[in-house]
Order: structure tokens, then C-alpha cells, then sequence
């Protein structure tokens, strides 16, 4: 590090829903976590649906510039960054303009809501030195990466089979208004999308890339409250089930929905190889195993045992994060700024790339045809 001091890094934000301030908390953090930063990072502007808005945000978190025209920030010379966290449908748009202009990007998931966009995003060429990514942040958990490396270092041997899983409740209940992730209008597709392209960047990162989806779709409460709160019909899928085939001959299952009672943010894993096998839950850190001896023990046990209890983030007071986000949610999101700010400092290509960004995007779209199709098996096409 020079007598200058670090490298500023300057970053627009685009959102500020519940990404949005996890984005702003994270980049704030960073020099708590991370001792003697090559980089300091600052998030100098914000960008939402109104003014008023944009100002309150500014205002509350000490954020130097607001506006509710996110070219003002694309195009403002002293921003190296552009971190979008819209709503999927304004991803494709806010993309091409971003990456045209040569900043750095780093986009929420999913990339955007079809292949054929995809596609046209990979098209477009990078300046010497932009680095772009993706917020897959679950690669970033301390489990996730260990399992990343017995798998590289052969631990499990060849991976023969696979589930993973990503549940939670948030639709089980039909007078509950449904938000933007369910309205396809917005978010261009359902839970798979929203959740799904989770767990196929997570199994593919660690099994292998996904080539062949058998899909079956599921919407259970055909009509409820909009988001206006009144009568609407469904229009995008509330579950979503995969049976898939990696390029190295793997099978296994992906299950996500919003359907499952009793859920929190319950993402989830098994990978079986033929010398070893791993599992993971996002959960497993946030329950209270609670033994009530008061209970009766007849007949047969009565009701006596370990009881587990939804702890998870349900703490006095607290507005941020959601109460379903288990312990250590944020951790992840703090490593995945890190890791792409790192990069961007560094001049280095990130990972995941928008191309990983694309690749997911290829096997969402596989995964509605074959729903489409009675469930055949598709093909993944290529989309980067």
C-alpha cells in the first residue's frame, strides 16, 4: 500500500429493498472483518423508485448522492461500481447499460429472466480491467467452501448422486398478499428463480455442471391476495421439482418452494461419492433443543424428548435481517463483497462471473420447458 493510502472504490447502488441494505451493511463492515484492506469501499450513491425515497435512504445511511434515475449513477464518472439489486425484470436493461458504460458490476441473482437475454448480455464486450459478478452468496459460507475443497482434493471420490434443497413458508398461507418474487410479471418466473437459482449454482459449483433437467412445476393456492390485497390469480410457480444429470454423469434432485410449513430459510444438501459423502444445512447452527421433563412419560414416551425450536433470527427488537435469516446469513454476504471488491481492487477476474450468472439462467429455462412438456428431459442449451 502506497503512502496515498487504499484505493477508493466507489459504488452505486441500484435497490434498496432487503439486497439492497444487506449490500450497504456489508461494504459498511468490511474493515471490521478484514484487517488492513488494500481497498476502501464506499457505497456514494443510491438509486430507488422515488426521490423521496432514494433521499430518506441517503439520509439514514450517510450515502453522499440520491436519485430515482440510475443512469445518473452509471454515468457518474467517479463510480467505479454499479451493485444492482432491482427486481429481476429490470436486470437485463440496467445490465447492458452498466457494462456498456465499463463499470464493474456486481448483479443480484437471477442474471436476468431468459436465456435468449442471457445470451445477448454475453455479447457484449468487457473493457480491459471491468470485473463483473454475480451474488451467489451461498458459495461463501465457511461449510460450503470446506466442502468445496474435499471435493477438489478427492475425498469423496467420484460423485455418483446428489439432492439439494431450498424451502420456506412464505406462501403456505393463502390470505397473506403475495410479494414481488411471486408475480412472475416482476420476477419473470417463481420460487425457482427466486430460490432455485440458488441451489443450482451451489450443486453445480460443487457436483459439476447440470447438462440434462427432467422439471415439474407446482402452484397450490391458484388464486390469492395481490399485492394490492385483492383477489389475484397465480401466475408463477410455487414449488419446483428437478431431477438432473451433471456432465460428469451424476444424478440427483433439486426441490425449492415456499410451500413447506414449518420452514425458515432452510437450505439444504447431500452429495454422495464413491469414497465418502457430505451433508449441510443452513439451518443446523439456529435451534434450541429443548427437553421439557414436566411432560408425561406414559405411555411409550409419552411426550417427553428433545424439542426443537425456531430460535433462528428472532431476536427482541430487530428489524434487520429477516427473522428467518439463521446466524451467520450476513457472514456470507460480507464474503462475497469482499472477494468481488478484492477483485476489482486486484484487477482480477471474479467468480462467480455473469457467465455463471448466464449458465443458471440456461438451466431455469430447461427446467419450464420440461414442466411444460409433462416433465421429458431438456437439454441445457448454452447461453454465455
Amino acid at each position: 500500500m502506497d503512502s496515498k493510502g487504499p484505493k477508493e472504490i466507489r459504488i452505486g447502488l441500484l435497490g434498496f429493498g432487503a439486497m439492497g441494505r444487506t449490500h450497504t451493511w456489508a461494504v459498511r463492515n468490511l474493515p471490521f472483518f478484514y484487517g488492513d484492506l488494500p481497498f476502501r469501499a464506499v457505497t456514494a450513491g443510491v438509486c430507488t423508485t422515488s426521490v423521496e425515497k432514494s433521499a430518506r435512504i441517503a439520509a439514514e445511511f450517510g450515502i453522499p448522492t440520491s436519485t430515482a434515475d440510475e443512469d445518473v449513477l452509471i454515468h457518474d464518472p467517479t463510480i467505479g461500481v454499479i451493485d444492482i439489486c432491482t427486481p429481476n425484470i429490470f436486470h437485463f436493461d440496467t445490465l447492458k447499460k452498466a457494462l456498456a458504460a465499463g463499470k464493474h458490476v456486481l448483479c443480484e441473482k437471477p442474471l436476468c429472466i431468459s436465456a435468449a437475454q442471457a445470451k445477448e448480455l454475453s455479447s457484449i464486450p468487457l473493457q480491459k480491467g471491468q470485473i463483473c459478478g454475480m451474488v451467489f452468496n451461498n458459495r461463501w459460507l465457511a461449510p460450503t467452501m470446506r466442502a468445496k475443497q474435499l471435493i477438489e482434493e478427492g475425498r469423496l471420490g467420484r460423485i455418483l448422486s446428489f439432492h439439494g434443497s431450498y424451502l420456506h413458508n412464505s406462501a403456505t398461507d393463502p390470505a397473506r398478499p403475495a410479494g414481488w418474487k411471486q408475480d412472475r410479471d416482476v420476477c419473470g418466473g417463481g420460487v425457482l428463480f427466486d430460490l432455485g437459482s440458488h441451489v443450482i449454482d451451489l450443486l453445480s459449483w460443487l457436483c459439476g455442471r447440470i447438462t440434462r433437467v427432467n422439471g415439474m412445476s407446482q402452484i397450490a393456492y391458484p388464486t390469492r391476495l395481490g399485492r394490492d390485497g385483492t383477489p389475484w390469480v397465480t401466475n408463477a410457480d410455487e414449488a419446483f421439482y428437478m431431477m438432473c444429470t451433471t456432465e460428469d454423469g451424476a444424478k440427483g434432485t433439486l426441490e425449492v418452494g415456499k410451500l413447506q410449513i414449518g420452514t425458515n430459510d432452510e437450505l439444504s444438501f447431500e452429495i454422495y461419492g464413491e469414497k465418502g459423502a457430505l451433508r449441510f444445512s443452513l439451518m443446523e447452527p439456529n435451534w434450541l433443543y429443548f427437553y421439557d421433563a414436566t411432560k408425561p412419560s406414559e405411555p411409550i414416551g409419552g411426550e417427553r424428548g428433545f424439542t426443537r425450536l425456531e430460535c433462528v433470527g428472532r431476536y427482541p427488537q430487530m428489524t434487520f435481517p429477516s427473522p428467518k435469516a439463521p446466524a451467520g446469513w450476513l457472514y456470507g454476504h460480507l464474503a462475497s463483497m469482499h472477494a468481488f471488491l478484492s477483485a476489482v481492487q486486484e484487477e482480477k477476474p471474479f467468480f462467480p462471473s455473469l457467465s455463471d450468472g448466464a449458465y443458471v439462467q440456461g438451466v431455469m429455462e430447461a427446467a419450464y420447458r420440461s414442466a411444460e412438456e409433462n416433465g421429458i428431459g431438456i437439454e441445457v442449451p448454452q447461453c454465455w
